[in-house]
């Protein structure tokens, strides 16, 4: 049996909140379309990444992949604090090297493909893949455990940082949110490096 990791961020551009990266455990065998049939609003499946999915897609999908005995998946998030402190980039590699070590599976046994930009340390064996999230099952999988984990967080955070609808636009720089930044001013969550042009 051919296992793959599939690994995928969300949140890279947000005003406020982590930025998430998800990993999924993958058989090369297992079969995409029986998950994204289930979201299909007619004819075949099309296999697509988070970002092209309603919100309502994406949660059927994330109980698909965390129930599926085959998968195995986990995820892990930078905060605000540390992107101020090493960057966007960096920030986002280090979730990805804490998220795939909680699959507890040895970089011998697995390839690891990336959606672009993303790397994880040189131990395991990886390739990354331009828009990858929308042609590599592994990787669309893991795009919506990131993009729901980190949904998730946001709206728990709108009812501890009120004043800023963080449930509505989840972190990220809508008009919406800059009104309110303008209004209230940056909270905890807000990266500083990221709101300079507020």
């Amino acid at each position: 049996m051919e296992w793959l990791i599939g690994i995928d961020e969300a949140g890279r551009g947000a005003l406020a909140g982590p930025v998430s990266v998800g990993v999924v455990l993958y058989p090369a065998d297992l079969d995409w379309k029986e998950a994204f049939s289930l979201v299909a609003k007619k004819g075949k499946p099309v296999l697509r990444d988070s970002k092209q999915l309603t919100s309502q897609q994406r949660t059927i999908l994330f109980g698909y992949i965390t129930s599926h005995a085959r998968l195995r998946h986990a995820h892990a998030f930078s905060d605000a604090k540390t992107i101020d402190e090493i960057g966007i980039v960096n920030a986002t590699n280090e979730a990805a090297a804490r998220a795939i070590e909680q699959l507890g599976i040895r970089p011998s046994r697995v390839s690891v493909l990336l959606d672009a930009g993303l790397r994880v340390p040189a131990k395991w064996s990886q390739e990354s893949f331009v828009r990858g999230d929308e042609n590599i099952p592994a990787i669309a999988f893991a795009s919506i455990i990131a993009k729901v984990s980190r949904d998730r967080y946001m709206e728990e955070a709108a009812s501890v940082h009120t004043g800023y609808q963080f449930g509505e636009h989840k972190g990220y720089g809508t008009e919406a949110h800059r009104r309110y930044i303008r209004k209230a001013g940056l909270c905890e969550l807000h990266r500083v490096t990221f709101c300079t042009r507020i």
